[in-house]
């Protein structure tokens, strides 16, 4: 099957009814002069691109620890590339369309993973489009010679890669069957907080990019400041790329690409021992640029973010992903129970007793275990039930799950829980593709995903999540009084709705939000 885009004809590959166009490049490569700017056009082509071979993934440290992660292969700076699975085209321009975007901390990750594989969700009927986009220093970077060549420019140039898909997508996915006016967009983790984030950015507010959102596992972790990024960028500019204290955007340029897959500084005497790790702005991006002009979780208070349909969940153990965050929970428990007293933190303790998630009682004073459970609600359960009561209170609609539903032959591995990225087979229904779960997927787990990815179809097609065998899912209402409007999905075997669904801590941590983010650092 062959399109035209606005770029020039791409051939793609047809299997099981699906045909998949790979590597298709959405803005000119982001390298020398064009480091650390806006995404550009890309060059025209002549003759047909044959679109068999995904694009490389951008620069990364890869981190073994981060839950989910698929090795990413071959890696470029040149690599603003996306891909699409359809079984339609441009006569048939009115399928729902579904756009990715991965996570990984906005340091590592790509487009190209088995467990994103979007033929399951094509067969289905949508087309499905997972891209790059610029990560770590490459992605999220300021510095005093970045501010005077532009200054109050720029410092997320991931975001705007993530807006430039989005872009390419309305220019074109109607050659590939799409409707360019029912575009969803689904992320988790770090693809998660991007749905957020591109749900406040003034700079998508006008162009109507997208119809609906789904943010999976996106945490209520606060964004780094412009200052904090500005002196971030100085350090790393010094300590890892041996440029001095001032050096001009020139020399930055000049940097080796490799460089911004380095792990740890390198050491000045040219031993290979160990120093210490990269510093970094990751997991979050930065506010105070165009992109993020004020916080998420601001923006949203404000009323100010996009009033669209938004889905929102999170996975019974986030805790699995503290360490790729930096947080050790028994050292982050200590500093909270410091800055709120031994009397208050009995009382925390007390909300989680009663919990059925508890394997046992000692859980509650085992302060890795505890302080798991402790950062579990208050950066990612609390977030979704906060976020969905801003957007509903101002008129918007929003949907809540909980996915607490582990592969049969996992649960022995995952006594506590789904880790962070543990659900991502399931709404792609990828069980049966991804390296992970490929050939230890179960009948059970099956009948499961089919579920979980009607859900995420429908709602992609309709607004509605609907799911063949399953319950309807009740939207989630703005309550202060009525617990009964506090609604969420929880998927396990029994797909089943509750309300007040840990309700009292929740609010708990939403009231003490501000005081423990700061006991956390930020």
């Amino acid at each position: 099957m062959s399109v035209q885009t606005d770029k020039g004809q791409l051939e793609g590959i047809t299997k099981n009814g699906v045909t998949v166009f790979k590597g298709i490049p959405f803005a000119a490569p982001p390298v020398g002069p064009l480091r650390w700017k806006a995404p550009q056009p890309v060059a025209a082509w002549e003759g047909v691109k044959q679109a068999g071979t995904f694009g490389k993934a951008c620069i990364q440290p890869v981190f073994e620890s981060m839950d989910g992660a698929e090795p990413v292969g071959e890696q470029s700076e040149d690599c603003l590339y996306l891909n699409v699975w359809t079984t339609g085209g441009a006569t048939d321009a009115q399928k729902p369309v579904m756009v990715w975007i991965h996570g990984g901390a906005f340091k590592i990750g790509d487009g190209a993973s088995t467990m994103y594989d979007g033929t399951p969700l094509a067969q289905k009927g949508a087309v499905v489009v997972t891209f790059n986009y610029r990560l770590g220093h490459l992605g999220f970077f300021a510095h005093p010679a970045l501010e005077k060549e532009s200054p109050g420019g720029y410092v997320n140039f991931g975001l705007l890669d993530q807006i430039a898909a989005l872009q390419w997508v309305q220019r074109n996915i109607a050659a590939f069957g799409g409707n360019p006016g029912n575009v969803t967009i689904f992320g988790q983790s770090a693809g998660g907080t991007s749905v957020l984030a591109l749900f406040a950015s003034p700079l998508v507010k006008e162009q109507n990019l997208f119809q609906k959102g789904i943010a999976q596992s996106a945490y209520a972790i606060p964004e780094a400041s412009r200052p904090k990024a500005v002196a971030l960028g100085i350090d790393v500019a010094d300590r890892v790329f041996g440029l001095g204290k001032k050096p001009t955007m020139e020399q930055l340029r000049l940097v080796p690409a490799a460089m911004f897959s380095l792990k740890e500084i390198p050491n000045p005497d040219g031993s290979k021992e160990a120093t210490e790790l990269v510093p970094s702005l990751a997991p979050v991006p930065v506010v105070g640029d165009p992109v993020l002009t004020k916080g998420i979780r601001d923006t949203f208070e404000a009323g100010e973010a996009l009033k669209l349909p938004l889905i929102l969940g999170s996975t019974s153990d986030e805790a699995s992903v503290l360490a790729a965050f930096g947080m050790d929970p028994a050292k982050v428990l200590a500093k909270i129970a410091e800055e709120i007293g031994p009397a208050k933190l009995a009382q925390l303790k007390d909300l989680y007793r009663p919990d059925p998630e508890l394997q046992i009682p000692e859980d509650i004073n085992n302060p890795t275990r505890f302080g798991g459970l402790v950062l579990r609600d208050m950066l990612f359960t609390m977030q979704v039930r906060w976020i969905a009561q801003q957007h509903t209170k101002n008129k918007a609609t929003a949907y809540r799950y909980y996915f607490s539903y582990v592969p049969v032959a996992f649960r022995p591995d995952q006594p506590h829980g789904v880790p962070h990225g543990g659900e991502l087979v399931f709404p792609f229904n990828t069980g049966d593709i991804a390296l992970a779960t490929k050939g230890k997927f179960s009948a059970l787990d099956r009948a499961m995903a089919n579920k979980v990815s009607d859900y995420w179809f429908s709602f992609a097609q309709t607004g509605t999540p609907t799911a063949t065998g399953a319950m309807a899912w009740p939207a989630h209402q703005y309550t202060v009084l009525d617990a009964r409007k506090d609604k969420i999905l929880k998927l396990d075997e029994r797909i089943d709705s509750q309300e007040a669904f840990r309700i009292t801590r929740l609010q708990v941590f939403a009231d003490a939000y501000a005081d423990l983010a700061a006991a956390i650092g930020g």
